[in-house]
């Protein structure tokens, strides 16, 4: 007799939940998404609950799951409260809080023993005297919440522009954080089952353009890999983590990595491994969630992504790739979500893999070039 197939809830019906669907489905797991969106990208490879998040016939649904997990950190805290004690939801409750809160975030890092660039929190008029002293010299505002790709965040350099900018973001909480000289941006994810294991993702190299991801590359033997999977090791044991979560570093002079920020789920840079890697990081988060043999999961060969965002040109209208050219060029493949244009939004990606470093980065510079 042929048992159950597993059932994955999910906590979002976006892009990221499209694809860890479309992970789940070849391991045999029937995927449930809530998600308040009818437009929402996983609706076309799962169970689309059209409810909000907090709906309580959609949580009765997610319960039902073997087991539960995030697409993003901007679900509200109540739904996993509602949650608690019904179903297994990896990540849980108490990381989400920690994860969705910059101030908590960092907090919590430095207790875990990973350095930070240095930050202060704003929650009040009184917090913003002295705060650019206390860190040093200019610094990026930031929304505690609900701020990505750039957006709920300003960078500051004198008191004026401080006030001024707490004041656009409505003076809500904020973390100011120092600017620190870096070389690079780097990510490297790490996931756990409920029953210990632990395993990593590579070391990706990433570029960003007006505050949005625009291209990640893996190249194998990177000397600063270690360093980042000891890091992550230490905050995912620190932290109790279920499921997987992903780090972003930037990379000092002097080679050490400071923790920038922590997502509570597979992440936009690691999207080259589903052509890369034999296990890409989608099924790698369904596996630990559901407390599946679990591995490194790398890639085999040089690879890269390059996002598509909705640009517009001067006369305002969308440009579009030169989708022929991204087709032709070898080692290409396309991923689209299914959303509607808008500018600055994520529209979908290419991944590149190339058999050495030397024609991935030639490739990578056409590639570059094919998507405005």
């Amino acid at each position: 007799m042929t048992p159950a197939a597993p059932q994955l809830g999910i906590l979002g019906g976006g892009q990221l939940a499209q694809m860890l669907a479309l992970a789940a489905l070849p391991l045999g797991v029937r995927v449930t998404m809530l998600e308040p969106d009818d437009q929402a990208p996983a609706r076309l490879c799962a169970t689309h609950l059209h409810a909000s998040y907090t709906d309580a016939a959609g949580l009765d649904a997610l319960a039902a799951c073997d087991a539960v997990t995030l697409e993003f950190e901007n679900v509200p805290v109540a739904a996993l409260t509602a949650l608690e004690g019904r179903v297994p939801v990896r990540p849980g409750r108490e990381l989400l809080e920690r994860s969705k809160h910059r101030a908590r975030e960092k907090e919590a890092l430095r207790v875990a023993g990973a350095r930070t660039a240095p930050f202060v929190v704003i929650e009040t008029g009184t917090d913003l005297d002295g705060a650019l002293v206390r860190i040093g010299g200019p610094g990026i505002l930031k929304t505690s919440e609900l701020g990505y790709d750039g957006k709920g965040q300003a960078r500051v350099s004198d008191e004026a522009g401080l006030q001024a900018a707490w004041d656009e973001m409505g003076r809500v909480p904020c973390v100011l954080e120092g600017l620190v000289r870096f070389e690079r941006e780097v990510s490297l994810a790490v996931a756990r089952t409920p029953d210990g294991q632990v395993a990593f993702g590579p070391l990706i190299e990433n570029v960003h353009r007006n505050g949005i991801l625009r291209t990640s590359l893996f190249l194998e033997g990177d000397p600063h890999e270690a360093q980042a999977r000891e890091i992550a090791g230490r905050v995912a044991w620190a932290w109790g983590l279920e499921g997987l979560m992903t780090l972003e570093f930037f990379q000092l002079p002097g080679s050490e990595l400071l923790v920038n920020e922590v997502a509570p789920r597979v992440h936009n840079s690691g999207h080259l491994t589903q052509d890369g890697s034999s296990v890409s990081q989608f099924e790698a988060q369904v596996r630990a969630v559901l407390g599946l043999p679990l591995a490194d999961w790398r890639p085999l060969l040089p690879c890269a992504m390059v996002n598509i965002i909705g640009m517009e040109g001067t006369d305002g209208q969308p440009l579009e790739p030169d989708w022929a050219g991204i087709d032709a060029l070898p080692g290409t493949r396309l991923h689209l979500y299914h959303k509607a244009w808008r500018a600055r939004r994520k529209l979908g990606h290419v991944n590149l893999v190339a058999p050495d470093a030397r024609i991935l980065r030639e490739r990578l510079a056409q590639l570059e070039r094919l998507i405005p």
